[in-house]
């Protein structure tokens, strides 16, 4: 049996946790997409250990250079603070901190949790559609005096963008990277999930995705 990369295990751990699912789903943009990856999914102790790893050796693997870990409400603030546990034990201890969507007025007040906001911030969430998200965070992060850096995902749909309800030639990816000046570490990407499809297509339960994702790409993917 042939190897598969760092980030086809990572697919195929999504897929045993039930986090990647094919059939028939909406996406937000109203396409129709053979598969769907929820990382609410990752709901248990194990199921998370498990993600902070991958997501700290692609983090260490990217080389990008960081000062602290940032996740931005709701399903960021697990993951930062994951990934940073992870990322210690690699030893690379960075600070973290997380926001809030509502302020406090009592308490240490404001709606920033965790380490100040310093240098440079990498921002940690599941995935990205039109970077709306990213752009909060970096609003958060330069308001503090930071500088917004890096981002790291989970996975990357590697297909285009949508704007006012069209499709647009550049992904949310590619929009983070050219028009914010981000930096991006994606943990897997379409690419890989047809990579284990392909891998499985001789005897795998797989196979049988394995052209409608294809075609999905052909027609949606940059």
């Amino acid at each position: 049996m042939l190897a598969i990369s760092p980030a086809q295990a990572f697919v195929r751990f999504a897929i045993d946790s039930g986090v990647l699912r094919f059939g028939d789903f909406t996406t937000k943009a109203g396409r129709q997409s053979p598969y769907f990856f929820n990382a609410g999914l990752f709901n248990d102790g194990h199921k998370l250990l498990q993600l902070a790893q991958f997501y700290a050796n692609a983090i260490v693997a990217s080389g990008i250079q960081f000062d602290m870990v940032f996740g931005p409400a709701y399903k960021g603030i697990v993951l930062a603070a994951a990934v940073s546990m992870e990322l210690a034990r690699l030893g690379r201890n960075v600070p973290f901190a997380y926001n809030r969507k509502e302020a406090k007025d009592h308490g240490e007040g404001g709606t920033l949790v965790g380490a100040p906001l310093e240098g440079r911030v990498l921002i940690i969430d599941d995935v990205i559609s039109a970077g709306t998200a990213v752009r909060e965070s970096i609003a958060i992060i330069s308001a503090a005096g930071a500088t917004p850096y890096a981002l790291a995902i989970a996975l990357d749909r590697q297909e285009k963008a949508t704007e006012n309800g069209r499709d647009v030639p550049h992904s949310a990816v590619q929009y983070v990277q050219n028009a914010l000046g981000l930096q991006v570490c994606k943990v897997a990407t379409l690419a890989d999930i047809l990579g284990v499809l392909e891998h499985d297509a001789d005897s795998g339960h797989l196979a049988q995705y394995r052209d409608r994702v294809q075609a999905y790409r052909q027609q949606y993917g940059v």
